[in-house]
């Protein structure tokens, strides 16, 4: 709005509208609207993409107040982008993550000796729910071991997936165990 609004003054005469150059900076606004929702992809239940999404708006704002002569408002803009990017985003990273947030667990056990069961009782016992189990059963086995299982969990609860994974690992006939994102385990 500034942009549009402080631009432009140069070129328009006063008292009389010869064109409305701030229909660029609309422009703008839709371009860049175009390119940034083709950046945000949903899968399962996250957003990725928002931040560089961001990102690309504000090169865009701060490239048209310079090309608008604003030099001061694009000045203001970069140097409240890095203050959020090197001041706030550290201290976010300080406050303590959500306990209910989703993690997932990839296991690989020997099938047939009751395994799955002993570790779903293991993360209820830790107070951790399960929403979600996907199990692969393939040909010839897992990495190398015949008649093994995968099988992927996603996860929540309050305490720590590491010491869950860890756990688990103890169970007998669990051949590995990975914890990590839910989105890199269930794709």
């Amino acid at each position: 709005m500034l942009i549009s609004k402080y631009g432009f003054f140069d070129v328009l005469e006063p008292r009389t509208v010869v064109l409305d150059p701030s229909r660029i900076a609309a422009q703008i606004v839709s371009g860049i609207g175009f390119i940034g929702a083709g950046l945000i992809f949903v899968r399962r239940d996250s957003v990725r993409g928002l931040t560089t999404a961001a990102g690309v708006w504000l090169t865009a704002a701060i490239g048209a107040a310079c090309g608008a002569s604003l030099t001061l408002l694009a000045i203001a803009t970069t140097a409240a982008y890095f203050f959020v990017v090197f001041v706030i985003s550290p201290l976010a990273r300080r406050l303590p993550a959500s306990p209910y947030a989703p993690s997932a667990l990839r296991l690989v056990y020997e099938d047939g000796r009751g395994i799955l069961r002993r570790v779903l009782a293991a993360c209820t016992s830790r107070d951790f729910k399960v929403a979600d189990v996907n199990v692969d059963r393939a040909e010839g086995g897992h990495e190398g071991h015949a008649g093994a299982v995968s099988v992927a969990l996603e996860v929540h609860g309050p305490g720590s997936v590491a010491a869950l994974a860890a756990e688990l690992g103890e169970i007998d006939g669990v051949l590995s165990v990975a914890a990590g994102d839910v989105n890199e385990m269930f794709d």
